[in-house]
């Protein structure tokens, strides 16, 4: 039988690392991308190795539209020297990057650098790796809870996220042919290093956030990588088109 092979954006740290490893302990097989910290993403590959699983780690700056054919040329190559095969399952969208500023404050530098990230990567990487989706896999797209509720200092981010909600629906569109089911994820404040780790580091912030949260804490790396890992499993295989919250009730 073969592989189920998933592959992770940013999955060196943070979500995209809970979630390549929550996908490893269901058997799957992973490429994972990092934009500078290979010997994180080495820690990661190890750590699925040793779960039982295949797995590798290749470089990907996501704002880097241009390198995008080169890269989805290494994919192929992986996966024949590494698999076997020539494709592969589930594309998870996670890699990215925070700015913190104002509206008034934001720059057009800042502006771009967002949009790269966050909106035109995603977008022309989907379309890159698309002939190497297998018919039948899985798009996953990380949003956030900003899109719903608003908090000052985020217009930005959100904008963006909110321009990929809307990716996802079309993708879900024009790849339901092809049996390709896309989501959306959307986590709230999460434990991580995102924002300098500020709701991991600082404890006003932290209690903020379990303050306007239904379940009472922050969210942790693992809350979002069972669900992607539940998400990309063929027991969710008619949901799509749809985004989903994960952020233990904030603000509702």
């Amino acid at each position: 039988m073969p592989s189920t092979i998933s592959l992770i954006t940013g999955g060196s740290r943070g979500l995209g690392r809970a979630a390549a490893l929550k996908l490893a302990d269901r058997g799957n097989d992973v490429i994972l991308t990092y934009r500078a910290d290979r010997a994180a993403a080495d820690e990661v590959v190890s750590r699925i190795q040793d779960q039982g699983q295949r797995a590798v780690a290749l470089q990907l700056d996501v704002a880097d539209s241009g390198s995008f054919p080169e890269f989805a040329a290494r994919v192929r190559e992986t996966l024949s020297s590494h698999w076997g095969s020539a494709g592969f399952d589930h594309l998870v969208n996670n890699a990215g990057m925070g700015v913190y500023a104002a509206f008034a404050d934001t720059t057009e530098a800042q502006f771009d650098d967002l949009m790269r990230t966050h909106l035109k990567g995603p977008f022309f990487l989907t379309q890159a790796l698309l002939p190497l989706l297998r018919d039948g896999g899985r798009i996953l797209n990380v949003s956030s809870g900003l899109t719903r509720f608003s908090l000052p200092n985020f217009a930005a981010y959100a904008i963006m996220k909110g321009g990929i909600e809307v990716m996802t629906r079309y993708l879900a569109k024009e790849l339901g042919p092809r049996g390709i089911a896309v989501n959306t994820v959307a986590p709230g404040a999460i434990e991580t290093d995102f924002h300098g780790g500020t709701v991991r580091d600082d404890k006003e912030m932290n209690a903020f956030v379990a303050s306007v949260t239904a379940l009472g804490r922050a969210g942790r790396p693992d809350d979002i990588g069972d669900l992607v890992a539940a998400l990309l499993s063929p027991e969710s295989r008619w949901v799509n088109a749809q985004r989903i919250e994960a952020s233990g009730g904030m603000f509702v």
